[in-house]
C-alpha cells in the first residue's frame, strides 16, 4: 500500500490537525471542523452527560483535596483544576481492561477510574508510596519522577500485545516532561514494537515556572510523534467533547495493533503547580482570567442545557453527589491513618537485594529497641 506524503516527505496520516480540535467552543457552540483537519464524530449526549457529571464530582474533590493541604491533612497537593476535560474524558474513553499510567497530577484520573480517593490521596499525605492496589485496578503507582511512567506504559502495552490481548495503556505527561529524554526513548521503543499505548500529554503552558516557548520550538508538541513514526493529534484540552472523540480514535487505533497514538491537549492549570507555589511569580491574573472563560465544565454544561439533555433538578443533583463525596473524603482524612513502618520494605523488589534485607533488620532493631526502652 502507497503512503501519502505531505509536504516535506512525512507521511500525512501521521500528521496531527494544523490546529487543535475543538467539536465544541467555549461558548458551548459547535464548531464547524475545517477541511484540512482530521474529521471526528461529536460523541453521544449520552457520553458527553457522564463526562460532565464526572467533571462536576472531580472538581469538587480536587478542592476538598487542596483545602486538606491547608488543614495539615496533605503534605503536598498538585490541583488539576482547568484540566478537567483532560483528565476525566480520557478515563472515560478506556475500559477496567485497559492499563493507565497517571503522574502525582491524575488524582481526578483517578478518582474517575473509581479508586478509593483516600486511597489515592495516600501518597501525597505521605503514608506509602501508592494507597491502592496497582493491578487490581490495572493503574501504576502515580510517578512524581517526570516521564519515567512512559517507559513502563510502553513496556505493558507491549506485554498485552504479547500475551495475544487487546488491552490498551493511556499514558499521561506534563509538557515540560516532554524534555526529558525518557519521553523519546518511551515514543521510540513503542513505535518500534507497535505498541497499543496512548501518550496523552496535558500542555498546561508551563513546566512549573518555566513556560512552554522556553521549552520547546517544535510548532507543537503533538510534532514530536513525528519522528518516531507516532501517529499525533492536538485538540482544545478544554473541550470535552473534542477530548473523548480523538481519544476514541486513539484507542481504536491502538486496540486495533496500529501501534501508538500521541495526543497533545492544549490545556491550563488554574492553580499553582502545587499548595508550595507562588504562581503569581510567573505569570499574570489577566492571563489566568483569559483561560478561565475557556472553562471546560461550563462549556459542557451550557451545551447540554441548551439542547435538553440537563436541567436544573440534574445539575443539583449532580452538584449534592460532589458534596457528599467530598464530606465523605474530608470526614476520612481527618482520621489519623495507622501506619506499618516494616511495610516501607515491601514491594521494593520482586527479591529483596542483601542490601534491602540488611536495611529491613536495622529498622526492626530500632523499632524493637524503642518499644522496649
Amino acid at each position: 500500500m502507497e503512503t501519502t506524503l505531505a509536504p516535506g516527505g512525512v507521511a500525512a496520516d501521521l500528521l496531527p490537525s494544523p490546529r487543535p480540535v475543538q467539536l465544541l467552543d467555549p461558548d458551548g457552540l459547535l464548531v464547524q471542523q475545517p477541511q484540512d483537519a482530521h474529521h471526528y464524530d461529536v460523541p453521544s449526549a449520552e457520553r458527553l452527560l457522564a463526562a460532565w457529571r464526572g467533571m462536576v464530582i472531580g472538581r469538587r474533590l480536587d478542592v476538598q483535596s487542596t483545602a486538606l493541604t491547608k488543614q495539615g491533612r496533605l503534605a503536598v497537593y498538585p490541583s488539576s483544576r482547568g484540566q478537567e476535560a483532560c483528565q476525566v474524558g480520557a478515563v472515560q474513553a478506556i475500559t477496567e481492561r485497559d492499563w493507565m499510567f497517571p503522574t502525582y497530577r491524575e488524582s481526578m484520573a483517578l478518582f474517575t477510574r473509581g479508586i478509593d480517593p483516600v486511597e489515592t490521596l495516600t501518597l501525597l499525605r505521605g503514608d506509602a508510596h501508592c494507597g491502592y492496589d496497582p493491578k487490581a485496578h490495572k493503574t501504576a503507582p502515580q510517578c512524581t519522577p517526570l516521564s519515567t511512567q512512559l517507559i513502563h506504559a510502553a513496556g505493558a502495552a507491549y506485554g498485552e500485545k504479547r500475551r495475544g490481548t487487546d488491552a490498551v495503556a493511556l499514558a499521561f505527561i506534563g509538557d515540560g516532561a516532554t524534555s526529558e529524554g525518557d519521553f523519546h526513548e518511551a515514543l521510540n521503543f513503542a513505535a518500534v514494537f507497535s505498541a497499543p499505548v496512548i501518550f496523552f500529554v496535558q500542555n498546561n503552558k508551563y513546566a512549573i515556572s518555566v513556560p512552554l516557548a522556553k521549552q520547546s520550538k517544535a510548532p507543537a508538541l503533538a510534532y514530536k510523534g513525528i519522528g518516531y513514526g507516532v501517529r499525533s493529534e492536538q485538540i482544545d484540552g478544554n473541550d470535552p467533547a473534542a477530548v473523548l472523540a480523538v481519544m476514541d480514535a486513539a484507542v481504536a487505533h491502538a486496540r486495533a495493533g496500529n501501534g501508538p497514538f500521541l495526543i497533545e491537549a492544549h490545556t491550563y492549570r488554574m492553580d499553582a503547580h502545587t499548595n508550595a507555589d507562588d504562581a503569581s511569580r510567573y505569570r499574570t491574573s489577566d492571563e489566568v482570567s483569559a483561560w478561565l472563560a475557556k472553562d471546560p465544565l461550563s462549556r459542557l454544561q451550557t451545551w447540554l442545557t441548551v439542547n435538553g439533555h440537563l436541567d436544573e433538578a440534574g445539575i443539583r443533583d449532580a452538584e449534592q453527589e460532589a458534596e457528599e463525596r467530598a464530606a465523605d473524603l474530608r470526614d476520612r482524612m481527618n482520621s489519623e491513618p495507622t501506619v506499618e513502618p516494616m511495610s516501607l520494605f515491601d514491594n521494593v523488589f520482586a527479591e529483596p537485594t542483601p542490601q534491602l534485607r540488611e536495611q529491613r533488620a536495622m529498622v526492626a532493631a530500632e523499632l524493637e529497641a524503642e518499644a522496649q526502652s
